[in-house]
């Protein structure tokens, strides 16, 4: 497992809650936004839970293309070797100036995911049972002093 050491934990937190997220599934590109529901998703895809992760760019500090898609490809051998079903994700800054590619996961439950996120050095996940808001969970410890957000869950160090 990787320790991720963030400078200011709460305006990651922001950034990424105020990303762009996508599934594409039989092509198409479903959005997600964090704090809102994803019901066109969850008619695409029926489960009881869901879980956005990816392996790229481990505690938010960009790597080359060549070592994200190691630790991406070192991902999904893992989702395979575990029988997890994943489709193509993708989050992005508002602006477009960032995109990152990631899996949507069903049939994982949230301990084992967050797990997962931890061991390819993710500082969050998105996650969120069906019928209810996209939640950004934050594998960090709650900064002291910062606000909480709407939709935010901090888990705390793994």
């Amino acid at each position: 497992m990787r320790e991720i050491q963030i400078v200011d934990a709460a305006e990651l937190a922001a950034l990424y809650a105020a990303a762009a997220y996508a599934v594409v599934i039989d092509g198409d590109a479903i959005g997600l936004r964090v704090g809102a529901p994803a019901p066109d998703l969850e008619a695409y895809l029926p489960a009881e839970g869901y879980v956005l992760v990816s392996a790229w760019n481990p505690a938010s500090e960009p790597r080359s293309d060549a070592a994200n898609e190691a630790a991406d490809a070192a991902l999904v051998a893992r989702l395979d070797a575990a029988g997890i079903a994943r489709q193509s994700a993708w989050a992005s800054a508002p602006d477009g100036q960032w995109r990152e590619p990631g899996w949507l996961l069903t049939g994982i439950d949230q301990v084992a995911a967050d797990r997962l996120a931890a061991d390819f050095g993710q500082a969050a996940v998105l996650a969120w049972g069906r019928g209810q808001p996209v939640r950004l969970r934050m594998l960090l410890p709650h900064p002291n002093g910062a606000a909480t957000a709407p939709h935010t869950e901090w888990a705390g160090a793994l």
